[in-house]
């Protein structure tokens, strides 16, 4: 499965020609959230093989699994960059997704999320949704890494199943927490504006 899983890590750097840029943070395997903008399928693939090879192992992608869980492809593709999938349609009270994730995490795994939600059709931040507030709260060592990426929704743009090379890249910024105090609004409004300042 190694090979399998390098093989596609370079497959996805080359496919959409992404570079990393680290702004006030560095590559670490401690826990963390890595909260990014949603653009493209591609996304939680390509910010993962963006991650050094030994962070990339104990990371883990939140992704939709009525998307990843189509098809013989995408099903192989999603187990071996250990993708979590979560489906959106049959949410259980007794097993939120948050809850999952955080059971998923445990001790020694960081996640890739995308707080909006959906994908963005426009190419503009959606507002965060709720989810990323929650994972603050309830596991405070967490750090909550934001991640800008640019360009990738033309590399897969929507609708087509086949990438465009283009060039992307991706910011990854410095941490953040949840404050003493601070409202779920506030956070999430920071949260974002976090992720917006990585645009430029």
């Amino acid at each position: 499965m190694q090979l399998t899983v390098e093989v596609l890590s370079w497959i996805a750097k080359v496919l959409s020609g992404a570079s990393a840029r680290w702004i006030d943070c560095h590559p670490d395997t401690c826990q963390r959230v890595y909260f990014a903008n949603h653009t493209s399928h591609l996304d939680a693939l390509v910010i993962w093989a963006s991650l050094p090879s030994n962070i990339r192992r104990l990371t883990r992608p939140v992704a939709a699994k009525d998307y990843w869980d189509k098809g013989a492809i995408r099903r192989h593709i999603a187990k071996n960059f250990n993708a979590l999938l979560i489906d959106r349609k049959e949410i259980k009270v007794h097993r939120s997704p948050i809850q999952m994730m955080i059971d998923e995490a445990g001790d020694t795994h960081s996640l890739i999320v995308f707080p909006e939600g959906g994908r963005s059709t426009t190419g503009e931040l959606g507002e965060f949704k709720s989810g990323l507030y929650y994972l603050g709260k309830k596991r405070p060592d967490f750090e909550l890494v934001p991640v800008h990426i640019d360009n990738l929704n033309r590399v897969l743009p929507r609708g087509e199943f086949l990438p465009v090379p283009l060039l992307s890249c991706i910011t990854f910024g410095p941490p953040i927490w949840l404050e003493k105090g601070e409202s779920k609004m506030e956070f999430l409004k920071r949260a974002r504006e976090c992720v917006l300042k990585l645009k430029d």
